[in-house]
């Protein structure tokens, strides 16, 4: 039986700020906007690619704006990605690897799937990874 996930609520306090974060700056695709009087509102967001959205909203969740933790962005290029979000205006950490038991500057040399990352948080501090990988690319 599969078991596919297909949306993540995301808890956020300023839900036209978050929107605008997201799909101005961040890149993701507006898939929904709907309001149902003064209680309730959903927006549902797609980063390119990806089969799974993120919702932010109004009467969606009790959980704490800013709680949610290292969401990841899987993406084929590190630097490329980094690069295209700090044009956009989004705070990145600089990338980052893993080597000898403790974090280095820059990419993996080799470009190892799952070695290389960077992070940025949204405007309710939610947290996101940037995470290299490249076995997926061979699977497209």
């Amino acid at each position: 039986m599969d078991m596919k996930l297909e949306v993540v609520l995301i808890p956020v306090a300023d839900v036209d700020r978050a929107k605008a974060f997201y799909v101005e700056q961040v890149g993701f695709n507006l898939d929904v906007d709907h309001r149902a009087g003064d209680q309730f509102r959903v927006v549902q967001m797609t980063p390119p690619g990806s089969a799974c959205s993120v919702t932010i909203g109004t009467g969606l969740t009790d959980a704490a704006p800013g709680s949610v933790r290292g969401m990841h962005l899987i993406v084929s290029d590190i630097a490329a990605a980094r690069a295209e979000l700090v044009g956009r205006g989004v705070a990145v950490s600089e990338v980052r690897h893993f080597a000898d038991g403790a974090w280095a500057p820059g990419a993996d040399p080799e470009h190892r799937d799952y070695a290389s990352f960077a992070d940025f948080a949204d405007p309710d501090g939610n947290t996101w990874v940037l995470q290299e990988v490249h076995y997926r690319d061979a699977r497209a």
